[in-house]
């Protein structure tokens, strides 16, 4: 079952489908789920409550005569319908109602159910103090996406039912509640508070929230309606700094949307131990407590922003449009990821969107080349949680910006809001989105929906260029290398080729051309010879691009292309030429290029160059002021492991710098050039003892600092002391995002380690597997996957058999895969022997004790 899975109809690309993967549908609708109503008593030290949930049904057929509810792990007390006790079956997963009067059209059902729960292990979490962690918040919230509702309350759990809801809860006094729509009553009872809330606009079962905490309550607000921010106390100047934007940018996707924010507030609660970044709960948006900046973290982290606005994004698309069925998600997920480009389009310039799109699309086609292929619509999987991943994400954010590249923004903002206008309150599929497309705009975009979203894949092009003299002539040979033989992923497009001139510099002169077979060439007459050339002008195509110009013209457009990211494919393609010449039209760059993302660029360029020149370009750009770049030039010294670039960076590492990250990338790299010069064991000791002292005095935001310390000594592969500090950081009592890192670094420790200290690897990742913590197993597993040891497989596949999350068993399956290619087989065939051949002397030397002890025996 864990063997490596290949489709040969995906061109060589792994199936997304692993083994036991079946299509999925909706199931049966009964009826119409018109209100659920949820009546709870949370016991927070014991881990547990009870209390009711109501379901107010409306029936669509006659005669059904049972109904069955999703309800794991509950334990169900009692079922009425409209007061009558009915009979029902329970199996730990499904709940079946035996009615004792079967449905009517038109005559509605009042279900209420008595349950309760003891230490759930899904949909809601109870974070309190322990003896490890005795400063952790106490809090309790709950998690619905994707389907694991369920493991909270009984209901129809699939997002094709949307319904009002109501959470009343009772919560000792001093803590707040805080739950979808508007809060409509409070009421003090003794030692408790009870809060009553209320949605009155219909949303789907996995978007009902609750979260239970001593939080701090900052108010701001937009038009009148409640902005609120929740934040453990002492943390309010970090929620203004983090979330403070809200009001801008609830305004502003008001305007592009075309709808204006449709619920009665919007709440973004942050809360310890959450298992993602956000999620987009209906106006009440919970998020990981790791968002908050401080002062020093708003230099150089943006992520937080993108993740504020794309779970506000969401408020429309994925709450007000509903998705009908999972194999959707990417109408959502692809816009809320849009929302981010579009955000830093507005607040930073064009020129910083271009690059942040880039960036999504590296992220993609990243997945696409070393994890799997697959079509961005496609209900065949294991676990629904399976097709959130890069496709539906950043793919789609690329694929939003394409349509808007087809229509233009005339159009394109038109047929967005007439999509969210017309499906309102509804629930969607991909071709309500293109019917929608066609009926603001009249274009038909089937053609790109059949190319980028119900097939996987890109084009990947390579363009080679020559110049005709005499005839004047521009020769363009663009070649789609993803074509195989029978041209099935040929693409078809439009792609507009643009030739540039540096005197005087002007726009460029721009042809549009198909594109539409394996290898085609364009002529182009000019008046005189063009000094650069840009394929695909403003790179709105999702692609990969392999450009095959001369020299000259690569460095034309490096300087003058006024496209960020054609400068950055320039820049890619110099570094392969490797010259001197290119050396130093890429170390100009990085003293020149106006746009920060170029410079961080071609600072990775000049590392790929291997002459000592490149050096001299780089070390110029630690004085860069945008911590981007200096971060940047920090770890493209780590492939430059020479004793000039570890004086470079020491400094970094000892003196500090104005961003965190940039100290965490020296920290990194003074590790991986001091573990390259393995003779030069003092120095080895010295860099393990500096990156100690940095463990033990720079505990932080977060603790990026000392995350990058331990990257650093985990580049020191055959050292025991660097092992010794590792291990001491995988115990429980470390802060989280410190162990965390800590325990994805034991595997990149392990390939240069003794057999007796892999054991020792083993056994404590082994142990570590055992807790049941989501981002705790994602690290092991993350650790696993890089050892080079049948063992690793083991623990592996028993993580994967024993888990509950479907991303854990996922991502095991897909590393035992990893393990068995970095062992390889004749590697795995030794290991296998030298395993035999232990076991055959332990044999023997216990069969040896086993004959003294007999021969004792006798002579006593």
């Amino acid at each position: 079952m864990l063997k490596s899975y290949f489709d040969t109809e995906n061109n060589g690309h792994k199936s997304f489908e692993l083994p036991g993967a079946k299509p999925h549908y909706n199931p049966d609708r009964p009826g119409q789920v018109e209100h659920i109503f949820l009546d709870l008593n949370l016991d927070i030290p014991y881990q547990s409550y009870y209390g009711n949930c109501s379901i107010r049904l409306l029936p669509i057929r006659n005669n059904i005569e049972s109904l069955t509810l999703d309800a794991v792990n509950l334990n169900i007390q009692s079922v009425q319908v409209d007061e009558v006790l009915q009979k029902f079956e329970y199996d730990g997963e499904k709940l079946s109602i035996q009615l004792s009067q079967p449905t009517q059209i038109g005559n509605r059902l009042l279900i209420a159910i008595a349950y309760s729960v003891e230490k759930p292990q899904r949909g809601i979490y109870f974070i309190q103090p322990d003896k490890h962690y005795p400063h952790k918040p106490t809090q309790v919230w709950t998690q619905g996406e994707d389907e694991d509702s369920r493991y909270w309350f009984p209901c129809f759990d699939y997002p094709g039912q949307l319904s009002t809801s109501e959470i009343r809860v009772r919560v000792p006094k001093h803590l707040i509640a805080i739950s979808n729509g508007e809060l409509i009553d409070t009421a003090v009872d003794g030692d408790d508070k009870i809060y009553h809330w209320s949605q009155q606009q219909v949303h789907p079962t996995y978007l009902m929230t609750l979260a239970v905490g001593n939080f701090a309550e900052i108010r701001d607000e937009w038009k009148g309606k409640p902005v609120t921010y929740y934040v453990e106390k002492e943390r309010e100047a970090d929620a203004k700094r983090s979330m403070g934007k809200t009001p801008r940018m609830i305004e502003f996707l008001s305007e592009k949307y075309g709808y204006s924010y449709a619920f009665p507030k919007y709440a973004q609660v942050c809360v310890d131990d959450f298992i993602f970044g956000g999620m987009e709960n209906t106006s009440t948006t919970l998020l990981t407590d790791r968002c908050l900046l401080d002062e020093r973290a708003v230099l150089d982290n943006r992520n937080t922003e993108s993740l504020v606005v794309h779970e506000l994004a969401h408020q429309w698309f994925g709450d007000l449009v509903v998705i009908k069925h999972w194999s959707h998600a990417w109408i959502k997920e692809g816009m809320a990821s849009y929302s981010e480009v579009m955000w830093t389009e507005h607040e930073y310039g064009e020129q910083d969107a271009a690059y942040y799109r880039l960036l999504e699309a590296r992220s993609y086609l990243s997945e696409d080349s070393s994890r799997y292929r697959r079509p961005m619509v496609t209900h065949v999987y294991r676990e629904a949680i399976e097709l959130y991943d890069r496709h539906i994400y950043e793919k789609g954010s690329c694929v939003y910006h394409m349509i808007r590249t087809e229509l233009g923004d005339d159009l394109f903002w038109p047929a967005i809001q007439i999509f969210v206008q017309d499906n309102a309150h509804k629930t969607v599929e991909t071709i309500d989105l293109l019917r929608s497309i066609e009926k603001a705009t009249g274009h038909n975009l089937t053609f790109l929906f059949d190319q980028y979203v119900y097939r996987g894949g890109h084009p990947d092009f390579k363009v080679a260029y020559s110049w005709d003299g005499d005839a004047n002539l521009a020769k363009v040979t663009v070649t789609q290398t993803q074509a195989s033989d029978d041209n099935k992923d040929l693409f078809d497009l439009r792609i507009p080729i643009g030739f540039g001139y540096t005197q005087p510099e002007s726009a460029l002169k721009t042809f549009t051309v198909r594109v539409n077979e394996r290898e085609q060439s364009f002529y182009f007459p000019l008046t005189q010879k063009p000094d650069f050339i840009s394929f695909d002008v403003g790179n709105n195509y999702l692609k990969t691009v392999d450009l095959e110009y001369p020299v000259p013209e690569l460095k034309a457009q490096l300087q003058f292309d006024p496209n960020p990211v054609s400068r950055i494919y320039a820049a890619e393609a110099l570094a392969k030429k490797g010259a001197l010449e290119a050396t130093k039209a890429l170390s100009a760059a990085l003293q020149n290029d106006p746009f920060w993302g170029v410079r961080v660029e071609v600072a990775k360029q000049l590392a790929e160059i291997k002459l000592d020149q490149a050096f001299d370009g780089l070390v110029s750009g630690l004085q860069d002021q945008s911590p981007y770049v200096r971060r940047a030039v920090i770890e493209s010294l780590s492939q430059i492991k020479t004793h000039t670039s570890y004086k470079a960076v020491k400094g970094f590492v000892q003196d500090g710098d104005a961003s965190y990250y940039v100290e965490a990338a020296a920290c990194r790299t003074i590790g991986a050039i001091a573990a390259a010069n393995l003779e030069d064991k003092p120095h080895e000791e010295k860099v393990i003892k500096l990156l100690k002292t940095v463990l033990e005095e720079k505990a932080g935001w977060n603790e990026v600092v000392r995350s990058g310390a331990i990257a650093g000594l985990a580049e020191f592969k055959t050292s025991e002391a660097a092992l010794n500090l590792l291990i001491e950081y995988t115990k429980l009592g470390i802060s989280q995002p410190l162990r965390l890192t800590t325990i994805r670094n034991l595997g990149k420790i392990s390939v240069g380690q003794t057999p007796t200290n892999i054991e020792r690897i083993l056994d404590r990742l082994a142990e570590i597997a055992r807790e049941t913590f989501f981002l705790t197993q994602m690290a092991v597993v993350s650790a696993l996957g890089q050892m080079e040891t049948p063992k690793a497989i083991a623990i592996l596949q028993s993580l994967a058999n024993q888990t509950a999350d479907g991303r854990v068993r996922r991502y095991a399956e897909e590393e035992v895969t990893k393990v068995q290619k970095n062992i390889g087989p004749e590697k795995s065939l030794r290991q296998m022997r030298e395993e035999l051949n232990q076991i055959k002397q332990q044999n023997q030397e216990l069969k040896s004790r086993l004959e003294n002890l007999e021969a004792k025996s006798k002579s006593s």
